[in-house]
C-alpha cells in the first residue's frame, strides 16, 4: 500500500494497492490524482523521483521536495559537484539559503545542515524535462551514539524556492511520518503480524486500520496513546460512540 499523509493534520488521506508485478512507481501517480494538492508541500521518497510524478504535482498547483535517487545518472552528478563545489567556495556566486538543526536526546546527539541552492535551471534542467525545477538542497546529518560518529549526505529536488528552514521543516515532516503512521500501525494495531493474505482481505484491513489511526487520533479528550484509546472504545460504547463523532 501505498499512503499519503498529511502532516499538519497527522490524517491518512488516501492509499492506493500496489499491483503484484509493478511498484510504487505506478502506484503513486494513481494516489496523486484523487488528492486535492493544491497550496502542498509534496515529499516522496527516492523511488517518486521521476518526471511525470514530479509534473502531476505541479499540475494541481502543488510543490514538491523529492529525494534524488542515485540512478537518475547525470542529474544526481551533477548536483553532487554542484553541492561540493559550492562547499568549497563558500557558494560564492551562488544564490543559497542555509538552515542548521542540533538536537540531543535518547542518548543521541544529531546536527542537520540543510543547504538549498536556486537559480540552477540552466545547468541542471535546461531542457525543462523537470516541471517547476526551482532549487535543489542538501542535508548532512552528523549523529553521535555511543562514542561513534557517523555522517549522512542526501540530495533533493525542489519546486520551492531557496528557503532552507521551510525545506529543513519539509524533510523533517516527511521523516516524522514513520512515528506519526507506520510506528502506530506496526505497535499499536499489530500490521505486521496480520496474517490476512487472501484476495482483497489485505487492502481492506489496511483502509480499515488507516480508518482507525485517522479516528482515535483526532480523540483528544482521553490523554492516552492509540492503543489505549483502541483497547477503551473495545471496552466502553459511549467513548466508541464519542470517538466516531455520535457523542
Amino acid at each position: 500500500m501505498v499512503s499519503a499523509w498529511a502532516t499538519t493534520n497527522r490524517l491518512v488521506l488516501g492509499q492506493v494497492k500496489v499491483d503484484e508485478k509493478s511498484n510504487e512507481i505506478t502506484a503513486i501517480p494513481e494516489l496523486l490524482k484523487v488528492l486535492e494538492l493544491s497550496g502542498c508541500i509534496v515529499t516522496i521518497d527516492a523511488i517518486g523521483c521521476q518526471k511525470e510524478i514530479v509534473k502531476l504535482i505541479t499540475q494541481q498547483d502543488a510543490d514538491y521536495v523529492i529525494t534524488l535517487k542515485k540512478n537518475q545518472g547525470n542529474l544526481y552528478d551533477e548536483v553532487e559537484k554542484l553541492f561540493k563545489s559550492g562547499i568549497n567556495t563558500g557558494f560564492e556566486g551562488i544564490e543559497h539559503s542555509t538552515y542548521k538543526t542540533d538536537e540531543i536526546g535518547h542518548g543521541r546527539h544529531e546536527i542537520r545542515h540543510y543547504v538549498m541552492l536556486s537559480q540552477i535551471q540552466s545547468r541542471l534542467n535546461p531542457d525543462s524535462v523537470w516541471s517547476n525545477f526551482n532549487s535543489v538542497g542538501m542535508v548532512e546529518s552528523v549523529r553521535s551514539l555511543n562514542g561513534e560518529t557517523t555522517v549522512e549526505t542526501h540530495y533533493f529536488i525542489s519546486s520551492l524556492e531557496s528557503n532552507a528552514k521551510q525545506f529543513g521543516n519539509s524533510i523533517r515532516s516527511h521523516w516524522g511520518i514513520e512515528n506519526s503512521l507506520h510506528w502506530i500501525l506496526d505497535v499499536a494495531l499489530r500490521e505486521d503480524d496480520c496474517r490476512i493474505r487472501k484476495d482483497n482481505a489485505p487492502q481492506n484491513f489496511a483502509i480499515l486500520r488507516h480508518i482507525a489511526v485517522n479516528l482515535l487520533g483526532k480523540e483528544k479528550r482521553v490523554k492516552r496513546g492509540i492503543k489505549n484509546k483502541q483497547f477503551l472504545a473495545g471496552l466502553d460504547n459511549n467513548y466508541l460512540s464519542r470517538v466516531f463523532g455520535l457523542a
